[in-house]
């Protein structure tokens, strides 16, 4: 009776096998391949080797870049290793992949390819990508990564065909993701431009730039410098009513917006835009701006709804004669505000009420050059959301043929 139930079970743990693997796959120790991929360990598909010293004593100026465990950091007259090269960190930053397309140094921080043996450099790239090298930092008793634990890692290999198949698809998606970053960093430089002239007065927007006679306006000194002659010297503590945050709302604290906890909480912080939870309670109100006082100091941010400020974040609300937003911008681009040598680094409400900025004494002006300015930055956002968005499909994509759900070539059919 046992057999007949031993029998039966290895024939339904058969069909249940068939059914879940679909036609031209089939189930291995990293899932399931297509039939016609291989199945090796990492080190037997290429060999990982450590880097070399090289002391900042003995380094050369020349051409040969040097390679750090956060990229490219220098450069030597003599290379150690001929291209292409694939680089790793073993110390310091772990699991970044960089690809070297000329000779290199690798410093002894990193890991780098030292042979290709069933894989392309372009593919090993890509693979390696998937690879959680943090999960084998000091594994074996050794501080940093162990060649020889990554070496271990079972890793599935396409044919050298569908290799380059997928290592081109991916370097695609790769290189338009860099001409978006390009066109990133375009747009900032020309809104750092377009600040500069803009909050200094050097170019007039045409509406302001001319007397009512024709003439165009002219400058006059200030405080602060020469500046167009209307405009004014406005000191923060006369124009904002400043004030720092306080401790978290004790039992009204949610990670996400409901409708019990609307209001956003804002803490000292540069990513997120500071966003630290959400709250039941507001304490500050739109059209005021706030500025970090702890950790990196002083950069602004325009608010254009009710919020809760915390850890002494500092908070200016205006009385009247300057725009919020306008100010957020000049704080960003013309005011560098100085840091203690002692002690922890902070800002307080006087230090920053004395500080002045020059500015239109039109208010229509000051929005005018605000929203010119918030203008680019929508522009830059929906840029940087477009980069992510590219990232996640690259993810996608990574995930589907690196694991043969997708296939790029007809599948090679074995007689």
């Amino acid at each position: 009776m046992s057999d007949r139930v031993e029998e039966a079970s290895l024939q339904y743990q058969a069909e249940l096998t068939e059914s879940v693997v679909p036609a031209g796959y089939k189930q291995t120790e990293v899932g399931v391949i297509p039939e016609d991929w291989d199945v090796c360990t990492l080190g037997e598909a290429m060999t990982l080797q450590r880097g070399f010293d090289l002391p900042q004593r003995l380094r050369q100026n020349g051409m040969v870049p040097i390679v750090s465990s956060s990229g490219i950091s220098g450069s030597h007259d003599r290379a150690m290793v001929a291209a292409p090269g694939i680089v790793t960190g073993r110390y310091g930053t772990i699991g970044e992949i960089f690809y070297v397309t000329e000779a290199f140094w690798p410093l002894n921080t990193t890991l780098y390819v030292r042979e290709f043996k069933k894989v392309t450099p372009h593919f090993a790239y890509h693979s390696l990508k998937r690879v959680d090298f943090k999960s084998h930092s000091g594994k074996s008793g050794v501080p940093g990564v162990n060649r020889n634990d990554v070496h271990q890692e079972i890793v599935p290999i396409p044919s050298g065909k569908e290799q380059t198949a997928i290592a081109n698809a991916l370097s695609d998606v790769d290189a338009l993701i860099s001409e978006q970053e390009n066109l990133i960093a375009k747009k900032q430089a020309i809104k750092t431009a377009t600040m500069q002239q803009l909050l200094t007065g050097r170019t007039r927007l045409p509406a302001f730039a001319q007397r009512e006679d024709g003439t165009a306006k002219g400058f006059k000194q200030s405080e602060l410098g020469e500046v167009p002659e209307d405009w004014e010297v406005f000191r923060f503590d006369e124009n904002f009513d400043i004030y720092a945050g306080g401790d978290v709302p004790k039992n009204s604290l949610s990670n996400i917006r409901t409708q019990k906890f609307p209001y956003p909480i804002f803490a000292n912080a540069i990513s997120k835009n500071g966003l630290y939870g959400f709250t039941g309670y507001k304490r500050s109100k739109p059209d005021s701006l706030t500025i970090t006082a702890r950790g990196y100091l002083g950069h602004a941010e325009y608010r254009d709804e009710f919020y809760f400020p915390i850890v002494r974040l500092l908070v200016l609300e205006p009385l009247g004669a300057l725009d919020s937003k306008l100010t957020a911008y000049a704080i960003n681009e013309l005011i560098e505000f100085p840091i203690e040598s002692t002690g922890v680094p902070q800002l307080t409400a006087p230090d920053v009420g004395k500080y002045s900025i020059a500015a239109p004494n039109d208010v229509d002006e000051q929005v005018a050059i605000a929203s010119i300015l918030s203008e680019i930055d929508i522009e830059i956002r929906a840029l940087e959301r477009l980069v992510d968005k590219t990232r996640q499909i690259k993810q996608g994509m990574m995930q589907e043929l690196l694991t043969g759900r997708t296939r790029l070539v007809t599948p090679e059919v074995t007689q």
